[in-house]
């Protein structure tokens, strides 16, 4: 999912990287210091996530936990995620460094929109936990391939959206789970 340096036209990654430092100065004035140790374990589960591979449809795709880090983080998540994707590209070239702000808008994108769906209080909590788990890496996947079409790639990578609504449905799978077990041991962190 991570887009690497030199694939899209450099004048998108740029604007891209233009909105990502506007969406960091913009949910960063948010932070309270007692926000910090939570978006730091975030930020530690997201970049340990991607680093465990499986195989699907024929290649290799990691957990992102976006989903989880929207539910958990709420706004906050869009920081954590960028973070977390800038030391993947500097430690393992996950990505590249002049696309971490188009990587962190397609799947701070994802984080944001499982923060959405996880204040919906009118849905019954596993059901915004799946949905919010699912929705956080597949709609980063449907950016990342409208990405490549619109640079001229043609329609081949909405073909791996197959691969990740299984990546998508193990990572909602995960995150009611994860949500089950945060409800009965420290509830105070879901209410964001």
């Amino acid at each position: 999912m991570h887009i690497a340096d030199g694939i899209l036209a450099v004048e998108i990654v740029l604007v891209a990287d233009a909105a990502s430092i506007g969406a960091l100065y913009l949910f960063g004035k948010k932070i309270d210091t007692d926000d910090i140790p939570k978006m730091g374990l975030m930020a530690a589960a997201l970049f340990v996530a991607s680093l465990v591979y499986f195989p699907v449809a024929g290649t290799s795709m990691h957990l992102g936990l976006y989903g989880l880090a929207g539910i958990l983080l709420g706004w906050l998540s869009f920081p954590v995620v960028f973070l977390a994707l800038l030391f993947q590209s500097l430690l393992f070239q996950h990505g590249g460094l002049l696309s971490t702000g188009i990587n962190a808008l397609n799947m701070g994108a994802g984080a944001l929109l499982a923060y959405g769906v996880w204040s919906l209080k009118g849905l019954p909590e596993w059901l915004r936990a799946f949905t919010g788990g699912f929705l956080g890496i597949f709609f980063a996947a449907i950016l990342m391939a409208g990405e490549f079409h619109l640079s001229g790639y043609g329609k081949g990578f909405f073909y791996v959206l197959a691969g990740y609504a299984v990546v998508a449905a193990i990572e909602g799978g995960l995150t009611v789970f994860i949500i089950g077990f945060l409800r009965k041991v420290k509830p105070a962190i879901l209410n964001n």
